[in-house]
């Protein structure tokens, strides 16, 4: 009998991600952002407990942290609450809700959320990029997928797309 694995993600337990998880952040470099290369050495260990890597750029003669980049960044709380943390706000928990869940300060929960929308944005548009084939049709609630200032009304509905993709707060599709 085969056993389903389980759908969340447990994070290793020597939380020693392999090399390949990692590429160089130095945008002059020629192995930026190109994960599993052979670019990539330990250089030094740091933090408490030793337990953060410095990781080396062999190209770029550039050192960085492992962390660099990610929620993780310039954070003291371990990798099970951050992800903690991201699992309630994924399942609709308010920032209230989760921070009392997960037994840390509202503003930490905002910060993550601060760090984390840019980051999952740009994750979103990298995969709409590398999508094999062109998709025909949006969903109308994606038209209506926008930030408002609040006490502003959205004006114009469906005439207005034509002036959000002039004013750059939507691409068209190809």
């Amino acid at each position: 009998m085969c056993k389903a694995r389980p759908r969340s993600y447990e994070p290793p337990q020597n939380s020693q991600l392999p090399l390949g998880f990692f590429a160089c952040p130095n945008p002059d470099c020629e192995a930026f952002n190109r994960f599993g290369g052979d670019n990539l050495s330990v250089a030094e260990h740091m933090g408490k407990n030793k337990a953060i890597r410095r990781l080396y750029c062999r190209i770029c003669k550039t050192r960085f942290s492992e962390r660099q980049g990610s929620l993780m960044e310039y954070s003291k709380l371990p990798l099970p609450a951050v992800v903690r943390i991201v699992k309630c706000l994924g399942h609709g928990c308010s920032m209230e809700a989760t921070a009392d869940i997960c037994e840390v300060d509202a503003r930490t929960v905002q910060r993550i959320v601060d760090r984390g929308g840019p980051r999952s944005e740009d994750f979103h548009r990298l995969c709409l990029e590398h999508l094999q084939d062109p998709l025909d049709v949006v969903q109308m609630d994606e038209l209506h997928g926008r930030v408002a200032e609040k006490g502003r009304e959205k004006k114009g509905g469906i005439r207005s797309v034509g002036r959000w993709v002039a004013r750059g707060l939507m691409q068209p599709w190809r």
